[in-house]
């Protein structure tokens, strides 16, 4: 009995010890243990994922991939693989298992190793979440703690669903919803038993049990996976032999991205990053959706990357990448380029697998291809064509045919070429590293375009960008030309100057001299001589004409007609920063340095009937949860607006501050409580939108646009001796549309070209030039391989394109096969005249009214109160019919 009352008594002492010593523990933890609303508001850390305007996802950024996902939409099996494997008790422990708690505690005692953590689905959850995976004593005592703290507040639901969210996977794939989509590119429920086993054992060790790293440690922890599943009664024994059984069919996945446009998405980041910071854009889990619809902006990616590789098939092929075998000797002793790639052993037997580790070596990006050069073949008859046959990156034997090889002769400079091939040996031999892409579904020899080019779209009505492409390819060079490259616009400013000559007591139908300028500078002894391109001129000439025609004294003459100060003044009205417009008359021909951005906002003035409308890019951001935070609500052009954004007849302007985008964004996200802290839902009940602020009259907009409408077609007639070209004449020829505006642009030398146009709902801006602004674009020679394929209208688009590059040539194409995409199937519909708008008949040559009704005379537009009030007289007519014969125009040498 002694005995026994010492026993008790010293059961009672170590209890009363032990209790003291947990709850010692407990209180210097205690500040460590997360509070009840921590726990009820644990927040995934989800990466931001932007869309264009209609859902399609275009990138995801975030170091942490992970897709959350309800517990309802995951896979029983999932379920019984990770309870079976990590926590059998899940369901019957409250955060801790003494079972398991036991056995780590002997063999700790046996081995004298913590080789076993007794860890819970919640223990894991708690470390996860607020811990680290230390192997030491006071975090798992803390693990212990917080977990049995999680149990008290939350559901077993919850921390399951939690867990199955939060776990880490391996290749930075964090939660079972993440891991399905990087390893096999499915949604949980698409997998197999196998699979979901293979993903229920990465728990344990990521990064050594992943089948993508490890696929062999990966097949041993899936049969365990299994095993446990077997032993619980899960899974019968015919699905555990089937499962263990199944060959690894895992390979690491990207992002599920259903349109690749970089440029878009890194322009809407990075306006993200300045709103939150970049740890909070990246793991809030923000829906990020787009102005720029899918279908837009994929023709506007297309049109650009075939532009410039139009461009740069007519001016030569610079040769292979390198050679794997059988270099010519004629290159044995070249100088291998910078970053060209070391060339091996010529005598070296390669294997498939040698060659696709070889041509993966070679820098790629959509739509490239790295290939080798198999076999040529020459035919010894002209009834069979020249081709040759390649192994592309992928293993895969292609054969590229004449049409494919055929443009490319031999490039000497940007405006002298070789002689066009003959034979498929003049171009490459076997062994020769190559790049083919897919056009008109059949493959060609291509190369990576040395020029630049950019294009951008908006809505004219509201700023929505409706497509943003910065450059051949983002992964090539991230520098967003669309937004970031200050270039000399050319004559894509004068439209700009014609509308202040409008201002100013202009009309269209004034008559300005075309002739040759010659201004002596007293202070540098240096005669300025302004000249048009080509040098051609045509005496007195109406502006709408001379605009067409985009002739460089007369815009020269209007600037002097409406004063510098005061031309620079209106430039200012369209958006352009006064500081960075020229303060001299070389403003008038493009001197000055703008962004396609800054151009085509300005182009949106006259395309909309005179506002200044704000580009945005951003339509809505949305919640992890799909709960729309903030929703764009742009300024129209139109005041007052009715709740379609249309002019409400009779409205009075009214002043406007205009708002940065960026800022506005950022003052309605952060309104209630700051970046991050609860941002609150925001809805738009108002039936009125607001409006832009106007900048010119609704007159001189139309004006101006009509102007530019003849400036991208054929006007007059041949027989009459009254027709001539508007240096945009393609637009007309190929779209066969008459409701476009557009105009071109070429700076001296050709070293920028542009092209901006539009249409009702959609206006465009397109810039080609060389990131080295000494570069100009050259011209190039005919190709008769080319021209072969199409004589008549071989200069009207594409790679056989003959003679200096210009707007209208390098520039303008892209904007046409984008607006063939998007005008595909829409109805014409011309501008509407706006009120104070007249129109009369005038004489041809003089700009005045008359009478006659013939070839000599044609209706023109005009602000009312504007239009001439003398008649011509008779000996005044000049009829063109009567003139010297002329021969046919050159319209391959408009500008």
């Amino acid at each position: 009995m002694k005995y026994i009352k010492s026993l008790f008594l010293i059961a009672i002492i170590g209890g009363t010890l032990g209790v003291a010593a947990l709850a010692g523990i407990y209180f210097y933890i205690k500040p460590d243990l997360p509070s009840v609303t921590v726990l009820k508001d644990v927040r995934l850390q989800t990466p931001m994922r932007i869309y264009t305007y209609d859902g399609k996802l275009i990138s995801q950024y975030g170091v942490k991939r992970r897709i959350p996902v309800k517990l309802e939409d995951v896979p029983e099996k999932l379920i019984q693989a990770v309870i079976a494997t990590e926590d059998s008790r899940f369901y019957e422990h409250y955060g801790i298992d003494p079972i398991g708690v036991a056995r780590a505690a002997f063999n700790l005692i046996i081995t004298g190793e913590k080789q076993q953590g007794a860890s819970t689905l919640t223990m894991q959850l708690a470390r996860g979440f607020f811990l680290t995976r230390d192997k030491t004593f006071i975090r798992k005592i803390k693990e212990i703690f917080i977990a049995i703290h999680m149990e008290q507040v939350l559901s077993k639901q919850e921390i399951l669903e939690l867990y199955l969210n939060k776990v880490e996977l391996g290749h930075r794939a964090f939660g079972f919803g993440a891991a399905a989509q990087v390893y096999y590119g499915k949604n949980l429920k698409e997998l197999s038993l196998a699979q979901l086993a293979t993903i229920a054992g990465l728990p344990q060790a990521p990064s050594v049990l992943n089948p993508v790293s490890r696929p062999e440690r990966s097949v041993e922890r899936r049969r365990i996976v299994l095993l446990r599943m077997l032993d619980e009664g899960f899974i019968t024994k015919a699905e555990f032999s089937e499962a263990a059984g199944a060959p690894v069919t895992a390979r690491k996945h990207g992002a599920e991205i259903d349109l690749d446009a970089p440029y878009l998405a890194d322009l809407i980041y990075n306006e993200m990053v300045e709103i939150y910071g970049k740890e909070e854009a990246e793991t809030g889990g923000y829906q990020v959706y787009a102005t720029a619809p899918s279908d837009i902006q994929q023709a506007a990616q297309d049109a650009v990357v075939r532009n410039l590789h139009d461009y740069d098939e007519r001016h030569g092929y610079r040769g292979p990448v390198t050679w794997l075998w059988n270099k010519p000797a004629k290159d044995e002793d070249d100088e291998p380029e910078e970053n060209s790639l070391a060339l091996t052993d010529q005598n070296k037997q390669w294997t498939p697998d040698e060659v696709r580790a070889a041509l993966d070596a070679v820098p790629h990006f959509h739509p490239l291809v790295p290939a080798v050069v198999t076999q040529v073949f020459d035919p010894a008859t002209q009834e069979e064509e020249p081709s040759i046959t390649v192994t592309d990156l992928n293993g895969v034997e292609r054969v590229i045919n004449w049409e494919g090889l055929d443009w490319a002769r031999p490039y000497i400079t940007d405006s002298r070429q070789g002689d066009e091939p003959e034979t498929a040996s003049d171009i490459v031999s076997p062994g020769a590293v190559i790049y083919i892409r897919m056009q008109d579904e059949q493959w060609r020899l291509a190369q990576i375009p040395a020029v630049s080019g950019a294009l951008i779209a908006l809505n004219p009505h509201n700023g929505a960008a409706e497509a943003v492409v910065g450059g051949y390819s983002f992964y090539q060079s991230q520098f967003n030309r669309a937004t970031q490259a200050k270039r000399q616009v050319g004559s894509n400013i004068k439209p700009f100057i014609y509308s202040a000559a409008l201002e100013n007591g202009y009309t269209l139908a004034s008559v300005i001299n075309d002739a040759p300028i010659n201004q002596w500078d007293a202070t540098t002894g240096v005669a300025w001589r302004p000249q048009n391109s080509p040098p051609e001129y045509d005496g007195p000439i109406r502006m709408r004409v001379a605009l067409g025609k985009s002739k460089n004294v007369v815009s020269v003459r209007l600037l002097r007609g409406v004063g510098l100060q005061k031309a620079r003044e209106h430039l200012a009205k369209f958006g352009f920063d006064k500081d960075e417009v020229p303060n001299d008359e070389t403003v008038s021909l493009g001197s000055g340095a703008h962004t396609p951005l800054e151009v085509i906002r300005a182009m949106s003035v006259i395309a909309n009937g005179g506002y200044l409308i704000t580009p945005y890019f951003i339509d809505r951001v949305l919640n992890e949860q799909g709960e729309q935070l903030w929703q764009a609500s742009p300024a129209w052009a139109c005041n007052p607006c009715s709740e379609s954004g249309e002019q409400i007849a009779g409205a009075t302007a009214q002043d406007y501050s205009e708002d940065n985008v960026e800022a506005m964004l950022e003052a309605q996200l952060n309104a209630e409580g700051g970046l991050g802290k609860g941002l609150p839902v925001t809805t738009d009940d108002s039936t009125e939108k607001r409006s832009a602020p106007r900048v010119i009259s609704a007159q001189n907009a139309f004006l101006v646009a009509d102007m530019m409408r003849t400036g991208v077609r054929a006007n007059g007639s041949w027989s009459k001796k009254t027709y001539w070209m508007g240096t945009g004449w393609r637009a007309r020829n190929i779209l066969q549309r008459d409701d476009l505006s557009g105009k071109t642009g070429t700076t001296n030398d050709a070293r920028d070209t542009w092209f901006s146009g539009f249409h009702r709902d959609i206006i465009a801006t397109a810039w080609v030039g060389f990131d080295d602004m000494n570069r100009n674009l050259g011209r190039s020679t005919r190709n008769q391989n080319l021209i072969n394929r199409n004589p008549e209208k071989f200069n009207w688009l594409g790679n056989a394109m003959i003679g200096g590059e210009d707007g209208a040539k390098a520039a303008q194409p892209a904007w046409i096969r984008f607006m063939q995409k998007i005008l595909d199937g829409v109805p014409e519909e011309p501008m509407a005249i706006p009120e104070g708008v007249v129109r009369v008949r005038i004489d041809r040559g003089t700009g005045k009214l008359t009478r006659r009704t013939d070839h000599t005379t044609l209706f023109e537009y005009f602000a009312q109160g504007t239009e001439p009030k003398v008649f011509v007289l008779d000996d005044e007519i000049v009829d063109p019919a009567q003139g010297d014969e002329n021969t046919a125009p050159e319209p391959e040498e408009i500008f």
